[in-house]
């Protein structure tokens, strides 16, 4: 006869929070290994960010998923608004691979990438490293890979201004709280390439149109 004891429902419930945590930790990336990563610098990275700001006009929580072609002109971009749930870097992947989808065919034929994809986040605090910002990190670069583009920078904009994580570039201006620019004034403005927006764009792409 053996004699043994059940775990109570608080031990299961306590042990499957502890391993959702740990797994969503290793779902994000440390500024360390952002660095690492070899992800390619913007040339203009207040050009790239003032345009965004002005076609979407992000409040925070918002996140402006953008692709960039190998002269850094604007293919496609989208904006949605963050889910209500813990940060987790595969969410956020799933979340940013469904708006690429819906904007851009993919890239996977392709035996060396040539877009690149860039991820601009609105959201409250100062411009230092979150582990919110290392679950977008980590759910960029999957994006990336399994769409066939080249991860991008990861930009925060917050009330202080815009920063290119990683890079320690950044700017007062646009902020979370100040008004977008007209596109006219945005050097994103003027590509010639045909624009596949979605989300948050719409009167963005009219203003275009009326020019």
């Amino acid at each position: 006869m053996t004699f043994g004891f059940a775990p109570s429902a608080a031990t299961s419930i306590s042990a499957a929070s502890s391993a959702d945590s740990a797994n969503r930790l290793a779902r994000m990336l440390e500024p360390a290994e952002w660095a690492e990563a070899g992800i390619p610098l913007l040339r203009s990275p207040r050009e790239v960010v003032s345009g965004l700001h002005a076609r979407h006009r992000p409040t925070p929580a918002t996140a402006v998923i953008a692709v960039l072609d190998h002269e850094e002109r604007l293919t496609a971009s989208a904006s949605f608004a963050r889910r209500a749930i813990a940060a987790d870097g595969w969410e956020f992947r799933n979340a940013l691979l469904a708006h690429l989808r819906r904007v851009i065919p993919h890239d996977l034929r392709r035996r060396t990438p040539v877009r690149t994809a860039v991820l601009l986040y609105c959201r409250e605090g100062d411009e230092r490293w979150t582990e919110e910002d290392g679950a977008w990190m980590w759910g960029l670069r999957d994006a990336c890979t399994l769409h066939g583009l080249r991860c991008g920078a990861y930009i925060t904009l917050t009330r202080g201004g815009w920063q290119v994580l990683g890079e320690g570039r950044g700017g007062r201006r646009p902020s979370s709280v100040s008004q977008p620019s007209d596109l006219a004034d945005t050097a994103l403005d003027h590509d010639p390439v045909p624009l596949r927006t979605g989300g948050g764009a719409a009167q963005a792409l009219r203003r275009t149109a009326a020019r």
